[in-house]
């Protein structure tokens, strides 16, 4: 699969600078001019606003949309909970329900599931926090083979960004429709609608949900102005609509658990909309690696595609960060990850090939590793040996390949689900990995 390789133009979305604003209309005069909510909207629209921070958030931070649509959002019956038995173990981030452990923790691929659509293919591996306080974050996997008919879902809890692994996903939500790819991404801010088809058959990959905040592009500091994500290259949808009066159930994610609503219109009846507050998705071919030309290699951080920050500056409740095609020159250099222990939690997933760093063969495409804060890890025995060997020449690492990372400040505990119940767990992982590793040391003055 090529990595490097711009993706086709999505025919219903179109470059905009990350976090612009952004305006579209499906008809033309839909979007009213000079205010946002003139006593009568054009076309008989309604006006609706959406805000994903507070009102009184400072200016550069200030996310809203203002859409005009047919019918309100509010249209809908109460919600009633979804039976607990079938989505409280998927979904739940209880305290007392994940398991924190220091033990480094890696799954075999995840199985695909052609039996459930994107709703029902949820399922939590990890998680840290409570999005009932807007705090933390929950990593997910999906696994979904039915297209969702007359629905349409959305997360209260967080903004999802989703890393497809297999498979394309046809999202359409309120604001317009992206087409994802595996080797792109997707970003759902929390509260928007969609619904999920899939146009070429089952899929699967990963979510990282961030309860707090909402992703940006990281600081660059002394690289610049330019490199990493460039903020052009991000794509928002082009404004369409459904006018439908049928039945369509609505589904929320709210505190972890699935509620549905039934209404009697379509959700995705938003003629007009402009706006900084909207799903987005990346290409990341696009990604403009950089590293050392001279000895040693930088962090990881250089790799990070966007970030969820903290109150603390550069500390992330969750860095999206990947491992993409690239030349490793630097001299006299161990040129894998060293061997560490990280104050940050870090969940790996591969999309496809290999990651230079585990080649033991148990890392593979559609699994996932977890090395929580301060459990050490690094290189598996068969990189090391090769790396501590290796002609040190001019070297393309990665080809046909993209790891992926979510990393935090936060200790991730693991769900039943991630730990028992899908029964991926590695349990030899240590074994394998490190300790078969030999003693190197010459000790001279040893009598």
């Amino acid at each position: 699969m090529p990595v490097t390789q711009f993706s086709h133009p999505d025919p219903y979305s179109y470059q905009v600078g990350f976090d612009s604003y952004h305006e579209t209309e499906a008809i033309e005069g839909a979007l009213p001019v000079g205010q946002n909510s003139p006593q009568k909207a054009p076309h008989g629209l309604y006006a609706e606003k959406l805000s994903g921070t507070a009102f009184t958030a400072p200016r550069h931070e200030n996310k809203q949309t203002w859409v005009y649509r047919i019918i309100p959002a509010a249209a809908h019956e109460n919600f009633v909970a979804e039976d607990a038995d079938s989505y409280h173990t998927r979904m739940t981030t209880e305290t007392h329900k994940l398991h924190h452990i220091p033990n480094q923790l890696r799954w075999d691929p995840f199985d695909l599931d052609e039996t459930v659509d994107w709703v029902h293919g949820l399922h939590l591996i990890a998680g840290s926090g409570d999005p009932t306080l807007k705090q933390g974050l929950g990593i997910l996997l999906y696994a979904a083979g039915e297209d969702m008919g007359k629905e349409a879902f959305y997360s209260a809890d967080g903004d999802f960004l989703i890393v497809p692994q297999h498979g394309v996903l046809d999202i359409q939500t309120e604001l317009g429709r992206l087409i994802v790819r595996p080797n792109e991404i997707c970003v759902i801010p929390r509260g928007i609608r969609y619904r999920v088809t899939l146009p070429t058959g089952p899929v699967r990959g990963y979510i990282c949900e961030l309860y707090q905040g909402h992703y940006q592009l990281p600081e660059l500091g002394p690289i610049g102005s330019n490199c990493l994500a460039n903020a052009r290259d991000f794509q928002a949808p082009v404004a369409s609509f459904e006018d439908e009066e049928e039945e369509y159930r609505l589904y929320s994610k709210f505190n972890n658990t699935l509620f549905s609503a039934r209404q009697d219109h379509s959700p995705f009846d938003v003629v007009a909309w402009h706006g900084n507050y909207y799903p987005y998705k990346y290409d990341l071919g696009r990604f403009n690696v950089i590293g050392s030309i001279s000895f040693d290699h930088p962090d990881p951080s250089i790799f990070t595609v966007l970030t969820g920050p903290s109150d603390h500056a550069g500390t992330a409740i969750a860095d999206f960060v990947i491992f993409p095609p690239r030349w490793l020159v630097a001299e006299g250099t161990f040129r894998p990850p060293w061997f560490h222990r990280n104050t940050m939690s870090e969940f790996m997933g591969l999309i496809c090939g290999g990651y230079d760093a585990k080649t033991g063969g148990g890392f593979q495409p559609a699994g996932a590793s977890l090395h929580n804060v301060m459990s050490a890890h690094g290189p598996d025995t068969d990189a090391f040996e090769g790396a501590s060997n290796a002609e040190l020449k001019p070297q393309k690492v990665g080809d046909g390949s993209m790891a992926f990372m979510f990393e935090s400040c936060l200790m991730v505990g693991v769900s039943e689900w991630g730990l028992k119940t899908c029964q991926k767990v590695q349990e030899k992982y240590n074994e394998h990995s490190w300790q078969p590793l030999k003693r190197h040391f010459k000790n001279f003055n040893k009598a």
